[in-house]
């Protein structure tokens, strides 16, 4: 267990060792007990988390202002649309004096090509932990959540393998970040990565090498897939859910013609039966009903989607109580 971790930023789980992620792990699934039996756990009285989002949210904004609560704590919702960034203050402004206000800041800014700069802007203007709630590229705290979730219905992930798979989706071009968070993540816990996607719908080349690269240090397996049914194909976990072709074109009208000829990329019973008799379904959410997923596979029995939401609040807890 490391215990070094007092004011680290997290902004993508690469820029954390093996052993720190298994810190973090280790305190969720400690707080998650504590909280099933009702011990008090304050381990953040008198501490204050900002939340800053550029980008609307429903379990991402809920799971940090309970979480915070729960840890004795208080957390400040900023809308962006509300602040005067669009009048003037810059990112080293928020940094600086966010950062004397607060114990920690949490941001959420999507925007492609911007909103990891932003997070990083601030970071090197803070003085507290950064923690990034969602960026165009990564997902930290989902992927956590999707790891801790696998842990408690599988087991040691080592050897298992795991499809992550686009789907289609009719809403606004998602991003990449829970994909590209995925593959990064679950390679360095021994996960066989399986990624499926049509051509238009690559990830960031770097993305992709760091995954190859997670892959050869922990021994695990890293492939590429193209056909949608041979994605599923004897895996243990699957996790269908669409992202946007932003490599491809920036243009949502162009991304949603092209997205338009893979309308039979759903996750359905049919492909959940090419998958192992026991295999887990996961969706980050909000998913797209009848389009992206059946009724009967996210509301079946291998659904762990709410288990998996409800991770989201123990593991930020986990990572909230170590940094701030």
């Amino acid at each position: 267990m490391q215990t070094k971790l007092r004011g680290r930023d997290l902004i993508t789980t690469q820029e954390w060792s093996k052993d720190e992620l298994d810190t973090v792990l280790d305190i969720a699934f400690d707080l998650k007990r504590r909280r099933a039996l009702g011990e008090p756990h304050a381990l953040l009285r008198d501490k204050v988390l900002a939340m800053l989002f550029f980008f609307s949210s429903t379990r991402t904004r809920a799971s940090f202002e309970a979480g915070m609560a729960q840890l004795g704590g208080h957390a400040q919702f900023i809308e962006a649309a509300s602040t005067q960034i669009a009048h003037g203050d810059t990112a080293k402004e928020i940094g600086e004096i966010l950062g004397r206000y607060n114990d920690g800041l949490a941001i959420r800014h999507c925007d492609w090509g911007v909103g990891n700069g932003y997070i990083r802007d601030v970071a090197a203007a803070s003085r507290i932990p950064i923690l990034n709630m969602q960026c165009e590229q990564y997902h930290p705290f989902q992927a956590l959540a999707d790891l801790m979730t696998i842990i408690e219905r599988k087991g040691n992930p080592r050897g298992l393998t795991i499809n992550v798979s686009w789907a289609y989706a009719q809403s606004y071009q998602k991003p990449l970040s829970v994909p590209q968070s995925l593959i990064l993540l679950m390679t360095r816990f021994g996960m066989n990565v399986r990624l499926t996607h049509p051509p238009e719908f690559t990830l960031q080349p770097e993305i992709l090498a760091q995954a190859e690269e997670n892959a050869r240090v922990a021994g695990s397996g890293f492939e590429l897939c193209e056909d949608f049914d041979k994605g599923f194909l004897d895996a243990d976990v699957v996790y269908p859910k669409s992202w946007g072709c932003m490599l491809t074109t920036a243009d949502p009208e162009e991304s949603a013609r092209i997205g338009a000829a893979y309308e039979s990329w759903i996750a359905d019973e049919g492909r959940m039966a090419l998958a192992h008799q026991d295999a887990m379904y996961l969706h980050c959410l909000p998913a797209d009903r009848g389009i992206e997923v059946t009724d009967g596979v996210i509301d079946g029995p291998r659904s762990a989607v709410f288990d998996e939401a409800e991770n989201r609040l123990h593991v930020q807890k986990a990572v909230m109580a170590l940094t701030l």
